[in-house]
């Protein structure tokens, strides 16, 4: 499990260093996550050590959303001043992101030529 631990750290830190030489444009955890599943589509295995390092960090799942609770509360206050544009920012974006996703898949679900032969 230390070993695959290892692995999932280095490709965070190599995530981080590239988000760093792009200057923040993309967030290093999501470049090294990328990089990562590049690597195991290649390797075409995901090995036993990330595997279970995987396994190991999905069980305890829930103790990664203790940190963004208490930033929750630290400035509820702050979040109950502007929670009308809270409520618009999530309302809004939420319809975004279906209407982007409809418009998406009505796009790439129509017949071909091929498919009409």
């Amino acid at each position: 499990m230390i070993r695959g631990l290892a692995i999932l750290l280095v490709f965070q830190s190599l995530g981080e260093a590239l988000s760093g030489l792009l200057h923040g444009a993309v967030p290093g955890p999501v470049i090294g996550m990328v990089l990562l599943f590049v690597f195991l589509v290649v390797r075409k295995s995901i090995g036993e050590s990330v595997s279970a390092a995987a396994d190991g960090l999905l069980a305890h799942l829930s103790i990664f959303f203790i940190p963004a609770a208490v930033g929750v509360m630290l400035y509820a206050g702050a979040l109950a001043q502007s929670s009308a544009a809270w409520i618009l920012a999530i309302v809004f974006s939420t319809i975004g992101a279906i209407a982007t996703t409809a418009l998406v898949f009505r796009m790439l679900s129509r017949p071909t030529t091929a498919d009409k032969t």
